[in-house]
């Protein structure tokens, strides 16, 4: 049962007390009657019983008629939003009677109860909020196409049992932890590419498909996808969480950068948000309501990808700076340039000296505040006159002539970007040599208007600072985004969470948002509460609500559905 099972049955209960006021004067009537003559009394007990009866489905009926005419907000909320407390805790069923249904369309190998799985897809080393000892869930379920996937969820919506999608495991913010136990869904086995459309730019995969993987099918076509995150990323996860990552500022993020999709919902039903086509202003845009939504609306088995040409030539630029001030103020400039680049990174002073200390470079980098470019273009001519052109800026803003470097091979243009590609794992090396082999890792992102980057920027690096903790930063500095990278002993990590909140205060302060490309999963609900306010995300639990009205669909994620949740 559930919160929607319990508001039905709160009508019914209403609808019978109704039958039941309608009724009594018969029941009077009917015990007068019975004290007139004990040899009666039979006839009269069945009198008395069938005019309850009718007396019962007379004023259900009524009721029935006036629920309908205008039904009660407790059953059928009047309003355009949801707030919390107007909401119930929710009920789930069992498990177990979902997996009895399935077992006549899923082969054995792809139910697991196996204790090693089922911790596997709860928790993972980077995630920055984990599980409690009771948050596993009962079942790993493989399905290899969309109509499984649907059968699963039809099963799991007639017994009310959660259901928690995962795809690559490479989240950060907890999104798949089983607050609700239930049941998890592993898309793993639907990693193929359904179609590839090369004269539409365009490509049909199902969720299970690495970013990495897609990019080396593409390359010998001349072609690229744009978003790139984190090592292990599948594009499920990815539409989830709207990610992005390096070449976000050329290409966006997955929003610009999903045509379409098919989701199965929370009672099995399979939609198809649009078509194939580039632009398309017929109804509502659902391919956006599922993007982002973290698998809370429904379960993306297929994505209609954009797709770019893939620059012809391409270059790398190193350029470090005196101060985080004066780097932050060339990426304002080359930004309000309109210079096309494919990626602009920053790396602080501390980022560098941990890729320097990490063995993974030749040649030592400047241990400055340093930006990394990688500029594209049809001809070396256009690359070249990019480069200049951002050279002359870096210039302006004291980057000195000895402090800008780039590549003059495929060789060198490689060793330059190892830095970027490096930088979580120096960091990560850094704190083990440190800490000692048991180092966590909080890994959190922020976004702000590009003019107020390096007032985040040095607030960031000062908190981390006065609180005497082992960090780096980079940011995708195109967009305004950041990440901090901060490793610490576990004794630590009050002291981290509080200096995570300070940042994400401070981007609010200053305009910006609790997560540029991480999504909220349960470690950011409030924080995205101070972001939005009340009303915003009542509205959105309001279309949880009316999509997933059983609550199934992964559960506390994003904001809360339970007023009763104590889920920090």
């Amino acid at each position: 049962m559930h919160c929607v099972a319990r508001r039905a049955f709160s009508t019914s209960k209403f609808w019978q007390n109704v039958g039941k006021n309608d009724a009594k004067q018969s029941i009077k009537t009917s015990a007068a009657t019975s004290d007139k003559s004990s040899s009666s009394r039979g006839s009269n007990l069945l009198y008395s019983a069938a005019i309850l009866t009718i007396g019962v489905l007379a004023g259900t009926s009524w009721a029935s008629f006036n629920i309908c005419k205008d039904p009660p907000e407790f059953i059928f909320p009047h309003t355009s939003t949801l707030p919390l407390d107007k909401t119930l805790p929710p009920i789930y069923g069992d498990y177990q009677k979902v997996l009895d249904d399935l077992k006549a369309y899923l082969k054995s190998d792809q139910i697991s109860v196996s204790k090693d799985e089922l911790q596997n897809h709860s928790d993972s080393f980077f995630s920055t909020d984990h599980p409690k000892d009771d948050e596993r869930p009962y079942a790993v379920l493989y399905p290899e196409s969309t109509v499984q996937v649907s059968l699963i969820m039809k099963a799991a919506h007639k017994h009310h049992v959660p259901i928690v999608p995962y795809t690559g495991g490479t989240s950060l913010e907890g999104h798949y932890i089983p607050t609700r136990q239930g049941i998890c869904i592993d898309l793993s086995r639907m990693n193929k590419v359904i179609a590839l459309h090369k004269e539409d730019l365009d490509i049909v995969v199902q969720p299970a498909v690495g970013w990495e993987d897609l990019a080396e099918y593409l390359a010998p076509e001349g072609l690229i996808f744009g978003p790139d995150p984190g090592p292990g990323a599948c594009i499920g996860g990815m539409c989830g969480t709207s990610c992005s990552g390096t070449n976000a500022a050329r290409y966006g993020t997955m929003r610009e950068n999903v045509i379409s999709l098919t989701v199965v919902m929370a009672d099995g039903s399979i939609v198809k948000t649009k078509r194939r086509p580039k632009k398309s202003s017929a109804g509502y845009n659902l391919t956006n309501l599922f993007i982002g939504s973290e698998g809370t609306l429904g379960i993306v088995t297929e994505a209609t990808l954009k797709l770019n040409i893939l620059p012809k030539f391409e270059n790398v630029a190193v350029v470090s700076f005196p101060t985080l001030d004066d780097a932050a103020k060339a990426v304002a400039k080359v930004v309000q340039s309109g210079l096309q680049f494919n990626a602009m990174e920053l790396l602080d002073a501390e980022m560098m000296k941990f890729v320097n200390g990490s063995g993974s470079v030749t040649n030592k980098y400047k241990e400055l505040p340093t930006l990394m470019f990688k500029l594209g273009g049809n001809s070396t001519n256009v690359v070249k006159e990019i480069t200049n052109d951002i050279k002359a800026i870096c210039y302006e803003c004291n980057c000195g002539k000895s402090n800008f470097r780039f590549a003059s091979s495929d060789e060198e243009k490689e060793e330059l970007w190892t830095a970027r590609k490096v930088a979580l794992w120096s960091t990560l090396d850094a704190g083990k040599l440190l800490h000692g082999p048991d180092t966590q890792i909080w890994t959190t992102d922020v976004a702000v208007p590009i003019s107020k980057l390096v007032y985040s920027l040095e607030h960031a690096r000062k908190v981390i600072d006065d609180a005497k903790l082992t960090a780096s930063i980079v940011s995708h500095a195109g967009d305004g985004n950041y990440h901090t990278f901060i490793v610490y002993p576990k004794e630590d990590r009050e002291k981290v969470q509080k200096v995570v909140e300070q940042m994400v205060h401070k981007a609010l302060e200053l305009d910006g948002t609790v997560t540029g490309e991480h999504g909220i999963g349960i470690g950011k609900r409030d924080f995205l509460l101070e972001e939005l306010g009340d009303t915003p995300i009542d509205l959105m639990r309001k279309i949880k609500f009316a999509l997933d009205p059983l609550l199934l669909l992964n559960p506390d994620k994003v904001f809360r559905i339970d007023p009763e949740d104590k889920h920090n």
